[in-house]
């Protein structure tokens, strides 16, 4: 089998679409290819990039062109100027991100939670409230403090389930409101992330410029993570996992 017929029958295996760190984990199962080469991951990003059967839907994700319409009637649509600020579009940014987040999180064996509200929400064909470790948020402190965690996008817990870090996605509300969320939960040993698209990065500084968030500012207690930087990181987390069982 060729190495592009692996990636198109793991595309198909996955629904279709897949992100490449996903890619990454499930083609070398594929026994009947050989990956005869020190870069296989470069290889199959250069695969993805220039097989006429695939197409691109954001950094990082690909999709089959014969799945392509069944994934827009799911809401996995490749975002333009045009509809970019559509309900369809930030609400299937929004989930996705999040899945990349909690990804992340269970490959750092870390606990991961998304708010209830959002459990049935999907990254791609995953359920997020499946995709999560902690079905409860831990009482890790007095009520107004978990209570205001409750509606965190998503959070990642350490082993004594107190928290690691805090991330909100920010796609188009304002960003002011998660900052102030922070605010009320900067005392804890935690990290603390906006993630959004680069070009928010300078309204990001504003809002963190205004007073009320004076002493974050300067303790540098958050963070801007890019859609692209989160992305990469959750490319790589992936790739460190599978490098040392692959066969070259």
């Amino acid at each position: 089998m060729k190495q592009y017929e692996a990636v198109i029958q793991t595309l198909e295996k996955l629904g279709g679409v897949a992100t490449l760190g996903q890619l990454n984990q499930e083609v070398f199962k594929i026994k009947e290819c050989e990956w005869k080469t020190k870069t296989p991951f470069a290889s199959i990003r250069r695969i993805v990039q220039e097989n006429g059967n695939i197409y691109k839907i954001k950094p990082g994700l690909w999709a089959l062109k014969s799945y392509r319409k069944e994934l827009e009637q799911r809401g996995i649509i490749v975002e333009t100027e045009k509809n970019k600020n559509s309900k369809e579009v930030t609400e299937f940014n929004h989930s996705y991100y999040q899945g990349l987040l909690v990804s992340i999180g269970n490959f750092k064996k870390l606990g991961t939670f998304v708010p209830n509200q959002d459990k049935n929400k999907l990254f791609l064909y995953e359920k997020l409230g499946d995709l999560r470790t902690l079905q409860n948020l831990p009482n890790y402190s007095y009520e107004n403090f978990v209570s205001r965690s409750s509606t965190i996008d998503v959070i990642w817990f350490n082993e004594r389930n107190m928290p690691d870090s805090f991330f909100e996605v920010e796609h188009s509300t304002d960003i002011q409101n998660s900052l102030m969320k922070f605010y009320d939960l900067q005392d804890f040993h935690a990290g603390m992330f906006i993630v959004a698209d680069v070009k928010r990065h300078n309204e990001y500084n504003k809002k963190l410029g205004y007073s009320s968030f004076t002493k974050m500012k300067n303790d540098k207690r958050v963070k801007f993570l890019s859609y692209d930087e989160l992305e990469r990181q959750y490319r790589q987390t992936i790739e460190l996992q599978n490098i040392h069982t692959l066969i070259i």
